[in-house]
């Protein structure tokens, strides 16, 4: 395992997500591997998971921001900034408001940088495989597929991802980690209480849904996964227009153990969330009552026989209620399973704009397969390279992009060019 070196320093810092000053700050370095060719700015501008909050890339300073968590005060979160100097086999990350950690903190939080930029030797043989498959994303350095610092953060935005546009997702994300400050400051009022159970209501859908036949389970399925909202996006970009303000204080994304207190009608309608309100508070509740273990699931896939958890992993999360297939594919691509893509309306337009095959929900696996198969086990690098390839040559290279602009490409590019 590499070394950590730290250094106390009493600069201030650079602007953080929350626009905080800081005088005091904790320097970390994380050594990187010679043989992996780490290029933070390709690793963390890899996915749309980047934009959202509490996430923030400065394409000035080249420097990633966001909150991070510690392990000695989990409801505690610290501003921290990773950069990398040009050329460099070493992560400078500047933890904010504290000029002391213990090693336990310390660990904690290099631990959160690892799994968001995927750091790790078991990831270091991927890319290497993969690119002994695919040779314009060796040439690219392609291959490292940003993910949030802990699987339940992911879990809940592989839902603000689904069944809307990116626009909303944003929106969603950035409403979450506001409430989050709240619930930090306190500001607590009877509204967020729960005021009946939910879970009953959620496993009843479920049970209905496991009784329907293969076939009305796959028109549902293409109805779940491809319907867009644009109405309450338009509205939102409306309201909502200055989503990505740097002057808009936020906090950290909320914890199971944060969001599981709520009331879930009353989280839907503060975060802007409608249906996803209830299937995050169920989910919460299920992590923090330990039926759904992320800790157990994010250990299997660490295991040399990952793939032997794969149906069990898939199973467990296909389980919860409101994750259908499409969702449960994502959260699977994050614990780093690459030999499944996820299956929506922008799989298919994809698919028919640069292969020109005629697909649909039904008959898509079978194209996936006559296409990206060669790639097995990674087709769904395959199939993000050309993806991302294509978003950055229609909207300019991400990694340039102030966040003012996310909104702009979500709500107005997006919507004569991709879908």
């Amino acid at each position: 395992m590499a070394t950590t070196e730290t250094e106390t320093t009493t600069t201030q810092t650079p602007i953080s997500p929350t626009k905080q000053t800081h005088h005091h700050s904790i320097s970390l370095r994380l050594p990187l591997s010679e043989a992996s060719a780490f290029d933070l700015e390709k690793a963390v501008c890899s996915h749309g998971l980047f934009m959202l909050a509490p996430n923030r890339w400065d394409p000035v300073s080249r420097t990633f921001h966001r909150p991070l968590r510690l392990s000695s005060s989990p409801s505690t979160s610290l501003p921290v900034s990773i950069s990398q100097s040009s050329d460099s086999d070493v992560l400078e990350v500047c933890v904010s408001g504290t000029d002391c950690l213990c090693t336990q903190d310390q660990e904690a939080i290099l631990g959160q940088v690892r799994r968001m930029l995927r750091i790790s030797e078991g990831h270091d043989r991927v890319l290497w495989e993969f690119h002994k498959l695919h040779d314009m994303a060796k040439k690219k350095g392609f291959g490292r597929i940003f993910r949030s610092p802990s699987l339940f953060e992911d879990m809940v935005k592989c839902i603000l991802l689904c069944k809307c546009t990116f626009s909303k997702s944003l929106a969603m994300a950035k409403a979450l980690c506001a409430l989050q400050l709240e619930i930090k400051a306190g500001n607590f009022s009877e509204d967020f209480t729960p005021k009946a159970p939910h879970t009953k209501e959620l496993k009843r859908k479920r049970a209905k849904q496991t009784r329907k036949s293969k076939e009305a389970t796959k028109l549902e399925t293409k109805f779940e996964n491809c319907i867009e909202e644009p109405t309450d996006d338009l509205t939102e970009m409306t309201n909502d227009s200055n989503d990505h303000d740097d002057e808009v204080e936020i906090g950290d994304f909320p914890t199971a153990d944060e969001l599981a207190a709520l009331d879930a009608e009353y989280l839907g309608r503060r975060c802007m969330l409608g249906y996803r309100a209830e299937i995050i508070v169920y989910l919460a509740q299920s992590v923090v009552r330990g039926d759904v273990q992320v800790r157990k699931m994010e250990e299997s896939c660490n295991d040399n026989n990952m793939f032997s958890f794969y149906d069990t992993l898939y199973a467990q999360i296909f389980s919860i209620p409101g994750f259908g297939p499409f969702t449960c594919a994502n959260v699977l691509m994050c614990l780093g399973y690459f030999h499944k893509i996820p299956v929506d309306s922008e799989a298919i337009r994809h698919l028919k704009s640069v292969y020109k095959v005629n697909c649909a929900i039904a008959t898509i696996e079978k194209e996936i397969e006559a296409i990206y198969g060669k790639y097995a086990p990674f087709q769904f690098l395959a199939y993000w390279f050309e993806l991302w390839e294509y978003y950055e040559e229609t909207f300019g290279k991400m990694s340039d992009m102030a966040p003012s602009d996310y909104l702009r490409i979500a709500s107005t590019d997006m919507r004569k060019k991709i879908i």
